[in-house]
């Protein structure tokens, strides 16, 4: 009866545990890269290789994805003003939409599924097979070379696919608007009248946000893989779920902050 209540309370425990040694991890390899950024040697061609990976081999997905997203969306208000003559109002739901939520939380998604993934897999990787400790032999921290570059990189190109998206989202929403009846200058007036500089300023500034953590799981998912291929695809799955509940959480907070 005593080993059975021990082993209830440890499978209580045991989500908190897991949960508190997380957050740890992840604040001492956060602290640890800022740190790092201003203290040693910056690796500038692993960054930029980063950047083009992380920014320029996402543009075509996550441009897709916006443009579907505001497609749909466009779709779907334009049916519903179109009953009661509120066209007017088309350009400016789908671009408000797109701007200040879709966009931002749609680009962070797509980079932690398509950059989150691999960055996970390739450090779980180099883990498993004793890599990181041939780093460390040769003197070279596995922060600065792995973690920075990869920080740097997802915080500097986030804000630019998070605009791609908020583009073509619009643009999709302008062509499924124009083909179920709203007039083309209706709705690009109708943008130009509702939509501020504050609008897409406050959808842009939680891209890098969405970057650090994406980039931060990733890291810290693989630089604690073990057991082989088994620990890798686990610390890839991981980073997934965890980065995008992140980005979802992430973007309510900050979007109750900002309002």
């Amino acid at each position: 009866m005593a080993r059975a209540d021990k082993g209830l309370l440890a499978d209580i425990v045991r989500p908190f545990d897991s949960f508190f040694a997380f957050v740890g991890e992840i604040t001492i390899l956060l602290v640890d890269a800022l740190k790092r950024i201003f203290t040693s040697r910056f690796e500038f061609r692993e960054t930029l290789s980063q950047m083009a990976f992380v920014g320029v081999n996402s543009v075509p997905i996550v441009a897709l994805t916006g443009f579907f997203s505001g497609a749909v969306l466009s779709l779907y208000i334009s049916t519903f003003l179109l009953k009661y003559g509120a066209t007017t109002f088309v350009g400016a739901t789908v671009a408000l939409s797109m701007t200040r939520e879709i966009g931002p939380v749609l680009a962070g998604i797509m980079v932690s599924a398509r950059c989150g993934s691999a960055m996970a897999a390739q450090i779980g990787t180099m883990a498993v097979t004793e890599q990181i400790d041939a780093l460390k032999m040769l003197s070279v921290h596995p922060t600065n070379y792995l973690v920075v570059p990869r920080v740097v990189a997802s915080i500097l190109m986030l804000p630019i696919l998070g605009l791609t998206c908020m583009w073509a989202g619009s643009f999709g929403g302008w062509l499924v608007a124009t083909n179920e009846g709203v007039p083309s200058g209706e709705y690009l007036t109708s943008i130009n009248q509702f939509t501020h500089t504050s609008d897409l300023l406050g959808g842009l500034y939680k891209t890098p946000v969405f970057g650090l953590i994406v980039a931060l799981v990733a890291c810290q998912q693989g630089m604690r893989t073990k057991n082989g291929a088994v620990g890798v695809g686990r610390a890839t799955t991981n980073t997934v779920v965890i980065s995008m509940v992140l980005v979802y959480v992430t973007n309510f907070l900050l979007a109750r902050l900002m309002n």
